[in-house]
């Protein structure tokens, strides 16, 4: 079958084969994820970190504490497995809990181990992010980064069909 052909399986207009995952948003979608996050993770594996537990440290390194529904969000993480995640970097004495006025909020701030830790690796981890925005272009990373983020904003506002 062609590259750009259509199966007579598949709705009208709906491609197939090749084509299919060269030009599928959701497949090129986590194969940049993919091919941009293994760049990254050797810097998490040498802390004995998680990516996930990476991007905690990063939400939290601006030093202003933070409750968990704010870390699900800025760190694209479910609930349960924040609960986890917390649990560990608090046993490595990363994290520590923040007295907050509403009992019901769980807020959380980066201990000095985890600022130091967290500083360490983006000293690690900034020539493979400089290389990265050098080879794309730093203007077309801005531009990528934009419209990743409109793209977000526009299938958030769309009805759900599901």
């Amino acid at each position: 079958m062609k590259a750009d052909a259509t199966s007579p399986d598949l709705p009208r207009g709906i491609t197939s084969g090749k084509d299919y995952y060269e030009r599928s948003l959701t497949v090129a979608l986590l194969r940049a994820r993919e091919s941009t996050m293994r760049r990254f993770k050797r810097y998490a594996d040498a802390a004995n970190l998680t990516l996930p537990q990476w991007r905690v440290l990063r939400a939290l390194a601006d030093g202003e504490p933070l409750d968990a529904g704010t870390l699900c969000q800025r760190c694209v993480i479910l609930p349960p497995s924040l609960t986890r995640i917390l649990r560990a970097l608090s046993e490595r004495g990363l994290l520590t809990q923040v007295p907050c006025a509403d009992a019901r909020r769980h807020m959380v701030s980066l201990t000095p181990e985890g600022k130091a830790l967290f500083d360490s690796l983006v000293v690690q981890s900034e020539d493979s992010r400089r290389e990265i925005d050098e080879a794309f272009g730093p203007e077309r990373m801005q531009l990528l980064l934009d419209m990743l983020n409109e793209l977000r904003e526009i299938t958030e506002s769309l009805p759900d069909n599901g």
